[in-house]
């Protein structure tokens, strides 16, 4: 079949109301076509006379499912009834029970991995549970082959625990939400996508990775998606249509494309849970932290703060009115939500690892490194050039302070910029090893990514300013090595947003696994 895509469907709880999902089915494809097949994820069958009826007309040929339709096993002791087969079998023409658990294999090549039910909490398992024997069945031979890449799609009723790490947040309630096995399972199987229900909930993740950046030769993304139930009052999606092309047919250069929004793995989380670490690292107890570290209590409270030698700094709230207090506001206000303005509600203050007078230092979300972080001006300015003499001069402790933390861990700053579909100014500050790559390296790797998207960088002259090549509102590209060297270029169009962020650092494969983020820099001001 070559490179050519299939067509899907994926639905979540039916319930049995087999005629409003195979309606929608057939109104779809009037308007967009055939699709090859239909994947249902939950509870597929109903437990009234009403649903029973239906599903008759069905299983005696009255009605046909106009698509191949594939479904997961009973979710709940009430429906066990209609599934005779545990392996598998059909049950009416066109609707197909895939089984306990395992891989199909379509004959486009697309590779389906499933696990029907709910995790068993007792043994004997009831008949619809899985169990973790029917995991490692389902994962062993899968992981065991040296060519295992991931699947393609992944069927699971239940949703991973804690799938929704490092993202978007569902509306659900996280406490109880989820089955830990799955995640596991997830994990190890590295699906594109992976469909999910029986939580009532329609929740599209940020797309994320499977390798470590830097650490692991780049892989393909995988989507979570979880899908409502057919015909529910509030009108929550439960149908997903998408086109794919089978792993294996697929370019390698194009399997491992990382989208702009891609986050780290949510199931790849240290011992102990990062998000408790992050609360601890801001405790505002003096007793807890080294006189040359500081950390700022990121409430409204007083004294949240501690620097060197055990002066008390102000609260942030404090710092944050003070600041606002000082301002001119010459420089332009945020139109509308703006996710980086300190004083945005939209601001994700975990993240916040130091505040100044100006600007203030974060962790990057979705970081290539655990040591990235970001450069960014408290008030709302859009890119460097733009900022006022004061910003620039804190800024530029920053770097020094950062540029000395990295050489004190054996490693050399890379800071860009991209001035280019942005509201508010980022300068992401990477680290990347000094025994692995000179700043020739690197400024070779740019150079030579930037050819082969047809743009060219110019080196800006030494002691230029950059205000001198790039008036306010110019878009551009601006790279900062730990030599001094400068490299620009002017966006014309067609910017690819991931420029500098994946594709010059991969090759430079480091991480230093005792970073949390409780070790910080000492800023001088």
């Amino acid at each position: 079949m070559g490179e050519q895509p299939v067509r899907v469907l994926a639905c979540g709880d039916v319930e049995g109301r087999l005629s409003t999902l195979f309606n929608r089915v057939q109104t779809i494809q009037k308007k967009t076509g055939q699709f090859d097949l239909l994947l249902c994820v939950g509870e597929f069958f109903g437990m009234t006379p009403e649903t029973e009826s239906e599903w008759q007309q069905y299983k005696t040929g009255a009605k046909k499912a106009p698509i191949h339709t594939y479904i997961l096993g009973a979710a709940s002791q009430e429906t066990v009834k209609n599934f005779t087969n545990a392996d598998g079998c059909e049950l009416a023409e066109n609707i197909t029970y895939l089984g306990r658990r395992g891989v199909f294999t379509g004959v486009s090549g697309l590779q389906i991995a499933y696990v029907s039910g709910q995790e068993a909490l007792q043994e004997p398992a009831p008949s619809h549970c899985f169990t973790s024997k029917d995991l490692s069945a389902l994962v062993t031979p899968l992981i065991n082959n040296s060519k295992f890449r991931g699947v393609d799609i992944l069927l699971t009723s239940q949703w991973p625990r804690g799938v929704w790490n490092y993202g978007n947040n569902p509306e659900v309630n996280t406490k109880s939400c989820g089955n830990s096995s799955v995640a596991n399972l997830a994990d190890k199987l590295k699906p594109r996508y992976h469909f999910a229900a029986l939580e009532g909930a329609h929740y599209e993740r940020l797309p994320y990775r499977n390798h470590v950046v830097l650490q692991e030769n780049a892989q393909h993304v995988s989507r979570f998606i979880a899908l409502a139930t057919v015909n529910n009052p509030a009108k929550k999606k439960y149908l997903y249509a998408f086109n794919i092309i089978p792993m294996r047919t697929m370019d390698p250069s194009e399997l491992v494309k990382q989208p702009q929004d891609t986050t780290e793995n949510p199931y790849r989380r240290s011992n102990k849970d990062k998000t408790d670490r992050q609360k601890a690292a801001f405790s505002s107890t003096e007793e807890e932290e080294p006189a040359h570290q500081f950390f700022f209590d990121l409430s409204n409270k007083q004294g949240g703060a501690n620097r060197g030698r055990g002066r008390k700094r102000p609260s942030h709230g404090d710092r944050h009115q003070q600041w606002q207090q000082k301002q001119s506001r010459k420089h332009p206000q945020p139109t509308g939500p703006c996710w980086f303005c300190l004083a945005s509600p939209q601001v994700e203050k975990h993240l916040v690892i130091s505040i100044g007078d100006h600007c203030y230092l974060a962790l990057a979300k979705g970081g290539l490194t655990p040591l990235h972080v970001l450069i960014l001006p408290i008030g709302h300015y859009q890119s460097v050039v733009d900022l006022s003499s004061e910003v620039v001069e804190e800024m530029e402790k920053y770097k020094s302070a950062m540029r000395s933390f990295y050489k004190s861990k054996g490693q050399r700053c890379v800071l860009f910029e991209r001035n280019y579909r942005s509201q508010h100014l980022q300068l992401q500050v990477v680290p990347v090893p000094l025994d692995r790559c000179t700043t020739e390296d690197i400024k070779e790797a740019f150079t030579v990514q930037a050819q082969e998207q047809q743009m060219e960088l110019m080196e800006i002259p030494e002691h230029t300013d950059l205000k001198q090549i790039a008036p306010p509102g110019t878009p551009y590209f601006y790279v900062e090595l730990d030599s001094g060297e400068k490299l620009f270029y002017r966006i014309q169009k067609h910017f690819p947003l991931q420029f500098g962020r994946l594709f010059q650092f991969h090759k430079y494969a480091f991480f230093d696994t005792s970073f949390t983020v409780r070790i910080l820099t000492q800023i001088f001001f």
